[in-house]
C-alpha cells in the first residue's frame, strides 16, 4: 500500500470512528466502549501517519459535527484513543477530576503516553485534574 492510500485509509477510519463512537457514549457503558475502542489493532504492514495527524484530523471531524457528535475532551479522546491503539501506540486515556475556583465540579479526559499528558491542547492543563479512571486499567504498581 503506497503512503498516500494509507493516509487515506487512515482518514476514512477517523471519520468511521468520530461519526461511530461519540453517540455510543450515550448508549453503553463507558467500561464496555473503553475497553472495545482501546484494544491494539492487528500489525499493520501499511503506513501508518504521525500521531499529531491523527490528533489533527479528530479535532478537525468532530469541529465540524453538530451535536452529538461536537468535540468534547471525552469524545476526542476516546476516538483518539482508538485510532492510536488500533495503530499500535501505546496511551492510555485518563479521566480526572477537581474544582475550580468557584467550587464547581469539573472533569476532564485526556491521553497519556508515557506516562505524561498526550496530544492535548495547550489550555487543557491535566496535570490540575485528580485521576479517577485510566484505560487500559492500571495494573498494581503501574503508572
Amino acid at each position: 500500500m503506497t503512503p498516500a492510500l494509507a493516509r487515506r485509509v487512515w482518514q476514512a477510519r477517523t471519520l468511521g470512528a468520530a461519526l461511530v463512537l461519540p453517540p455510543l457514549l450515550s448508549l453503553v457503558s463507558f467500561q464496555r466502549l473503553a475497553s472495545w475502542v482501546g484494544r491494539p489493532g492487528p500489525a499493520r504492514p501499511a503506513p501508518v501517519p504521525d500521531d499529531a495527524s491523527f490528533a489533527w484530523w479528530v479535532d478537525v471531524v468532530l469541529g465540524h459535527l453538530p451535536p452529538p457528535w461536537h468535540s468534547t475532551c471525552l469524545k476526542r479522546s476516546v476516538v483518539l484513543f482508538h485510532l492510536l491503539r488500533r495503530a499500535g501506540r501505546a496511551v492510555s486515556l485518563c479521566i480526572g477530576v477537581r474544582r475550580d475556583a468557584g467550587g464547581a465540579f469539573v472533569a476532564h479526559a485526556w491521553l497519556e503516553r508515557d506516562g505524561a499528558p498526550y496530544l492535548e491542547p495547550p489550555l487543557s492543563q491535566p496535570a490540575t485534574f485528580q485521576i479517577i479512571a485510566t484505560f487500559p486499567e492500571a495494573r498494581p504498581g503501574a503508572r
